[in-house]
């Protein structure tokens, strides 16, 4: 059995990959500590696969409980999601966030090592690419300073993977750099769960479009774009999912202390204007929007040159950006359905 640890594996993205890795062949063990993430998930994923996927409450940080999950398991890799990833957050509490993110990374490559298993996925972001020079983005673009305590512990855990491969400890490891993740499963049993009002633009959409927010700001219409908004290139979520199986699939055919990095994008970047037209074409609904100011820190459009993943994973983004609205929408509609009948 190829047992994958995911850790934060109840998470928005975690509990996709689950699924994908089922799909797979492999067997998910998921570790969270439900700090940023829903119970509910579990019962979702047991909904979509008629089958329970074996869970441990707790954190990655703790040392001694880590030990024990391995101890338990004999896993082939990891992929590690646990992160807190609220940007606002981050530059409030930095110190919070490199504590965790950072001491999290720490803590399970020694466990790892430990327990002599090689094979790691670790979950990066484009955003350590900062507003890149030159569009799309490559692998080779230099990464800038980050614009969050986030997107710096994203920096440093890329870099210290890159430190400890090169320090020959016999493992393999590859950082996936997302771009927007979006959608949901398209049987809307699990989807993205923002705690509070959400940060990112989707949900927003989703949220406004049932009345739960009185109305979608955008933040900024003078940017350098066709229609002045910022621009981004949105990933479906079992697109992003699979990503990780292909992934871990390529680690297992490569020499030890092998380490690489991936965008993991559409190649296509859009407006948020085209987001919000295309989520009223899906769902016939009339969006309220108003312009806003700028938000600090907000880059004006990035997306991913996909040609490196394309050709060593063998992987390609399926959905469109309507499929991904069209989902989200579903997943929207199914939570509203759910909080009416309570």
């Amino acid at each position: 059995m190829k047992k994958i640890l995911i850790t934060g594996g109840a998470g928005y993205i975690g509990s996709h990959t689950a699924i994908a890795m089922v799909n797979s062949g492999f067997e998910p063990v998921i570790l969270d500590d439900f700090s940023n993430s829903e119970k509910s998930m579990l019962v979702g994923l047991r909904d979509i696969l008629g089958r329970d996927i074996q869970c441990y409450e707790g954190n990655c940080n703790d040392k001694t409980y880590l030990e024990q999950v391995f101890a338990e398991n004999d896993f082939l890799g990891v992929i590690h999601f646990a992160a807190f990833k609220a940007v606002g957050e981050s530059t409030q509490k930095p110190l919070k966030y490199y504590a965790n993110n950072i001491g999290s990374l720490l803590v399970l490559l020694e466990t790892m090592e430990k327990f002599e298993v090689k094979n790691l996925v670790f979950s990066s972001s484009c955003t350590v690419y900062g507003q890149p020079d030159v569009l799309p983005v490559l692998e080779s673009t230099p990464r800038k300073d980050a614009e969050s305590p986030y997107g710096n512990t994203k920096k440093i855990g890329e870099d210290i993977l890159r430190d400890y491969i090169k320090s020959k400890p016999g493992a393999r490891a590859i950082a996936l750099r997302y771009f927007n993740p979006i959608g949901a499963h398209p049987s809307a049993a699990i989807g993205e769960l923002p705690l509070g009002v959400p940060a990112n633009l989707v949900p927003f959409i989703t949220q406004t479009a049932v009345g739960i927010r009185e109305k979608l700001t955008l933040y900024g219409n003078d940017y350098d774009t066709v229609d002045g908004t910022c621009v981004r290139d949105y990933i479906h979520v079992m697109d992003l999912a699979d990503a990780h199986v292909k992934a871990l699939e390529y680690l297992a055919q490569q020499e030890l202390d092998f380490f690489d990095l991936f965008n993991v994008g559409t190649g296509n970047g859009n407006t948020v204007l085209e987001v919000i037209h295309a989520f009223e074409k899906v769902s016939g609904m009339p969006l309220n929007y108003q312009v806003g100011p700028r938000r600090p820190g907000d880059v004006e459009k990035t997306w991913a040159n996909t040609d490196k993943i394309n050709s060593k994973l063998g992987w390609k983004a399926q959905y469109s950006l309507e499929d991904s609205l069209r989902d989200s929408w579903k997943w929207q509609q199914k939570l509203e359905e759910s909080r009416v009948l309570k």
